[in-house]
């Protein structure tokens, strides 16, 4: 199970844009690496194309690390601990739950 799924409104504690809050638009390398909507931005050099007939230097959103980036909810940031339930019938699952207050995440 992963720390941040995507979807998630994290929150960012390390690196150059720290402080910084969004949510996650991908996961990538099986949950190592995180896109976050308006964070870590670069600038790319863009070759015009049928897309972007310009071309120019544009701004996107560039992958980093899981481990600088913590989820949120409105008491703030929390780390992520895993609890098993039991689901009935089907056997148990884990689940990811605030450390700080153990209610579940979705």
């Amino acid at each position: 199970m992963r720390r941040i799924k995507k979807n998630d409104d994290v929150m960012v504690v390390a690196g150059r844009d720290k402080g910084k809050q969004g949510k996650v638009l991908r996961v990538l390398d099986g949950g190592e690496r995180v896109i976050v909507e308006k964070v870590n931005l670069v600038k790319k050099h863009q070759k015009p194309t049928q897309k972007h007939p310009q071309g120019g230097i544009i701004e996107k959103e560039a992958p980093m690390h899981s481990s600088n980036v913590m989820p949120m909810t409105a008491g703030g940031a929390f780390r992520v601990s895993y609890k098993r339930v039991d689901a009935g019938e089907a056997g148990s699952r884990t689940v990811r739950v605030n450390a700080k207050t153990s209610e579940e995440l979705e």
